[in-house]
């Protein structure tokens, strides 16, 4: 199914992005305090105990739900779902580049979300990324962090994982605020839905040896996991110049 650019929920983004246009005028000037040498975990009794739901619930349900589904659907097939899924995004990563006074990222994730939801066929197929259009991947954390505000406490929340107090923030208004979800009617948002849930599961699958190292073979599966998002998201901010090793995958990510 093709889903058309809808011209109200793109009047609607113009408009949110004209009203804090003066805000991020003012605050792209500011710059994110560094980072903290140290992991500042202030909330680390609890943290570890969110950690050990999550490993549970991996153990129990996610890691069994991401092997099934890398053995039994097909590979052309999950390939299709993760474009799909992708192109869900593509909206909010627009309005978010729009937010940072991104232009080339708005210009690059409304270019392709257009070529491959037509071209595509909502997204299955990719043919903006034959083109070389590429999805410029972002996020309402970054927005937050262009415009001057520090990561905060390191956070690990029950379902979902590893974050921080500002990217936390970040992750309730993009699920909240995306420009897909608005405008998706019923059944179609379900689908939206199912193909999300699909694309997280076969991550879980595809990078399976590297998160099973981290969560069931390290000494401390939670300061290794804490290390390894703190370093990925610092890296993915240009804040740190090396994020070491393959990055951190995020078995828990919605």
């Amino acid at each position: 199914m093709v889903f058309p650019l809808n011209s109200c929920i793109w009047s609607k983004s113009a408009i949110r992005i004209s009203v804090v246009g003066l805000s991020v005028a003012i605050l792209s000037a500011c710059a994110a305090p560094p980072p903290p040498t140290e992991p500042y975990d202030p909330y680390e009794k609890t943290n570890r105990a969110f950690h050990s739901v999550n490993l549970g619930l991996d153990k129990a349900l996610v890691r069994p739900s991401s092997k099934a589904y890398g053995a039994i659907i097909p590979g052309p097939v999950k390939t299709g779902v993760s474009n799909f899924a992708s192109n869900l995004d593509l909206p909010g990563d627009a309005v978010n580049g729009a937010l940072q006074g991104n232009p080339e990222r708005f210009v690059t994730n409304v270019l392709r979300f257009a070529v491959n939801s037509t071209i595509g066929i909502g997204g299955l197929f990719d043919p903006a990324g034959a083109m070389g259009v590429h999805q410029s991947k972002t996020d309402f954390g970054e927005t937050l962090h262009v415009w001057g505000v520090g990561e905060g406490a390191y956070v690990e929340l029950p379902g979902i994982g590893p974050s921080t107090v500002r990217d936390t923030v970040g992750t309730a208004v993009d699920v909240v605020a995306n420009p897909v979800r608005l405008v998706l009617p019923t059944p179609e948002s379900y689908y939206a839905t199912a193909a999300k849930v699909g694309s997280k599961l076969g991550d879980r699958d595809r990078y399976s040896e590297t998160i099973d190292s981290v969560l069931y073979d390290s000494a401390d599966s939670y300061a290794q996991a804490r290390l390894l998002y703190l370093q990925n998201r610092r890296f993915e901010l240009g804040q740190q110049a090396d994020a070491g090793g393959d990055g951190f995958i995020d078995p828990y990510e919605e």
